[in-house]
């Protein structure tokens, strides 16, 4: 592992470590590099936001896009102090990282009470059967916002 990338992981650390000593949120840490220069850094602040969705890779993500002006990350690396959770790891996809580093994996975040194991295991199962039930209604008029997105010719694909 080359310097640069345990410096940008320490720092990962430093944030979670922050937050886990604090009440600034959760045990986690997240820095995106771009060009050898931190774009952005955040911890998890689920709870002092009252967001679900105030993981430390999402809001270091969106802080990233904030300040680049774009959605596509392309080019930037994701440094977190743990494995990124389904949601996480999604958003990470979704904004075109080019790699993700992490230290502690799932089964440590597990050992602290921070398990997403069910999470991955819903995945597998249809949509009805899951512990939180879905069911498609008005199929037909579902499809006419995606048949106006294909029609428009002033969109901005990603």
């Amino acid at each position: 592992m080359d310097k640069e990338s345990l410096k940008f992981m320490q720092q990962a650390l430093e944030v979670a470590s922050g937050n886990a000593s604090s009440q600034g949120g959760g045990p986690f840490g997240a820095v995106v590099v771009k060009d050898g220069k931190v774009i952005s850094s955040a911890g998890n602040s689920v709870t002092p936001d009252n967001d679900p969705t105030a993981h430390a890779e999402v809001n270091a993500i969106r802080e990233a896009c904030r300040k680049l002006g774009t959605f596509d990350l392309s080019g930037c690396t994701l440094y977190t102090s743990c494995e990124p959770c389904p949601m996480c790891l999604s958003a990470s996809y979704w904004a075109r990282l080019d790699k993700i580093y992490f230290a502690a994996d799932r089964n440590d975040a597990a050992k602290a009470g921070f398990s997403d194991a069910f999470i991955y295991d819903q995945f597998a199962l249809p949509a009805q059967m899951r512990s939180l039930p879905a069911e498609r209604i008005m199929e037909q008029e579902g499809i006419e916002p995606f048949d106006l997105w294909i029609r428009n010719e002033n969109k901005q694909p990603y």
